[in-house]
């Protein structure tokens, strides 16, 4: 039997259209609705192209950079902050699906950024795996029975990936809500990160704790680091299978590490991470930033993903020479550029572009963006970033200034 008029007048509407027609009847109806007919619609589109952002990973040739930032969503729009004033608690609006695709889209609808990035929190996987925890106005994440020893690794336990669902349920609207127009970014934290929350039972600045359990109870840190190891894996794959297009691994904590001992105690399990990705999810491709990464740059590499994100203090020029062609990178611009006059800010995007060169470049900040960062400046990046065009905008580039 054929679709009536109404409905053949639908099928002609694209993927955006559907979504600004049902969001328009009501958010309620939008979130419960949108699942059944977004899914009537998808089956009746061509196979979707991969996003810029997924060939610039991969090194494929491209027009222009594409661009995103860490931190895109948060406290530095005031969309959020107007949200945040009636959903307080940070855990109800990284934990409730609603909450998380519409903090999520934010960034997207103001600046259309060439990646969304699922608003979460590298602590959110935790108690899915036996590691309860708290965020308090001023100290932050805060976890009450710290891991120290034999007896605190009893209660671990594999990690239940029901309790994430809010996760998978928002990745895949995400997904829906972009269509081809943007990738949909995951991430996790890295075992080694993430341990440090579990070890000092927060946030800490000097690592005292942990760095000294690599010596006064190494078993039991590396029993940690395996169970992490396992858990993030399969929380990896459970977001690609959710929708993610690419998973970006935070190692914030990485750089507090001397580079042997990151090379012992990171290292090994991140790459234990790419090897049990790359069996399940062969074309997802995997980006690593490290906070204060100038000295482990070629480790980074030994790892196996596929791009590497620096910080702005690395120079990106230097650091493609140290990475070689092989693999894509990520970054850099300064975040406190974004505080700058607007022509300021437009110069060094065009720097930090000219000097990673037309290939396997990802723009993005060296770090997230910071709070109290102008609206108008985002949108200046991203605006500088989809003007720009390899073939018109090298051709002032100087040879110094070539990739070599």
């Amino acid at each position: 039997m054929g679709l009536s008029a109404p409905a053949r007048q639908c099928e002609q509407l694209s993927e955006m259209e559907i979504f600004e027609l049902i969001r328009a009847v009501g958010s309620s109806f939008y979130f419960y609705f949108s699942h059944w007919i977004l899914g009537f619609f998808q089956k009746k589109m061509p196979p979707q192209k991969d996003p810029l952002l997924v060939k610039a990973a991969r090194g494929d040739p491209l027009s222009r950079p594409p661009a995103w930032m860490m931190r895109q969503a948060g406290r530095y729009m005031a969309v959020y902050r107007k949200l945040a004033e009636k959903y307080p608690s940070f855990r109800e609006r990284s934990e409730t699906t609603d909450l998380i695709v519409e903090i999520s889209l934010q960034p997207w609808e103001a600046f259309r950024p060439d990646g969304v990035i699922i608003f979460s929190d590298i602590l959110t996987p935790l108690p899915a795996f036996g590691v309860p925890f708290d965020i308090e106005d001023v100290k932050g994440p805060v976890i009450q029975t710290p891991i120290v020893s034999e007896e605190g690794l009893k209660t671990l336990h594999p990690i239940d990936l029901d309790k994430l669902h809010f996760v998978g349920e928002s990745l895949k609207i995400l997904r829906r809500e972009v269509g081809g127009h943007a990738a949909v970014l995951g991430f996790v934290g890295a075992p080694w990160t993430i341990a440090t929350y579990i070890v000092e039972g927060g946030s800490t600045s000097t690592y005292t704790k942990i760095k000294s359990m690599c010596h006064t109870a190494p078993h039991v840190l590396r029993a940690l680091l395996s169970h992490l190891t396992q858990a993030i894996s399969d929380y990896i794959v459970f977001q690609v299978e959710a929708g993610a297009h690419c998973i970006q691994i935070f190692d914030s904590w990485g750089g507090q590490l001397p580079p042997a001992m990151w090379d012992s105690w990171s290292k090994p399990y991140i790459q234990e991470i790419v090897t049990s990705v790359r069996k399940r999810c062969p074309k997802t491709p995997l980006v690593l930033y490290i906070n204060g990464n100038g000295g482990l740059l070629e480790r980074m590499k030994g790892t196996g993903v596929d791009v590497i994100g620096l910080d702005w203090t690395v120079d990106i020029a230097d650091g493609r020479k140290r990475l070689g062609s092989e693999i894509s990178v990520q970054g850099n611009v300064d975040p406190a550029y974004l505080f700058s006059p607007l022509p300021s800010l437009t110069e060094e995007i065009q720097r930090v572009v000219r000097s990673a060169g037309p290939r396997g470049h990802i723009l993005n900040l060296g770090h997230g963006v910071l709070v109290r960062t102008p609206e108008e400046s985002v949108k200046h990046f991203f605006e500088v970033a989809r003007s720009l065009n390899y073939d018109t905008f090298l051709e002032t580039q100087t040879p110094r200034e070539l990739v070599v």
